[in-house]
């Protein structure tokens, strides 16, 4: 039996974070305070391509904060794809953690398929 499962992603573990660096080819992230153009914010920052001020997250509180000024800043879709490889790398790594196997396939729509097998044969 298959099931279709809907991930709202908070950004809570550092692990999943540098994962989700390696698989974009990102610089590996950073704990620091950063200045967002009016504002200071601490917490794990990575520099996504094309933005001008890196993305934080609060990993305490699960949430990203971060400045493009409506896109002027920073592409949108840079920060949308950093949360799917973070949701995906996530869910291989607690996946794994279980003994489960994961298989992963791109979409032509550019959304990621994870099969998670788990130990007796049962999906």
């Amino acid at each position: 039996m298959s099931h279709i499962v809907q991930i709202q992603t908070q950004v809570r573990d550092p692990g999943g974070v540098a994962a989700a660096c390696r698989r974009l080819a990102l610089p590996q992230p950073i704990e620091q305070t950063v200045e967002l153009f009016a504002a200071k914010a601490t917490g794990l920052t990575v520099q996504l391509p094309g933005w001008r001020y890196p993305i934080v997250c609060d990993l305490a509180e699960g949430r990203i904060e971060f400045d493009n000024f409506g896109g002027s800043w920073g592409d949108q879709a840079q920060l949308d794809r950093f949360l799917q490889a973070y949701a995906a790398e996530k869910s291989k790594l607690e996946a794994r953690k279980r003994g489960h196997t994961v298989t992963e396939q791109a979409l032509a729509d550019g959304s990621i398929r994870l099969t998670i097998q788990v130990a007796g044969g049962a999906e």
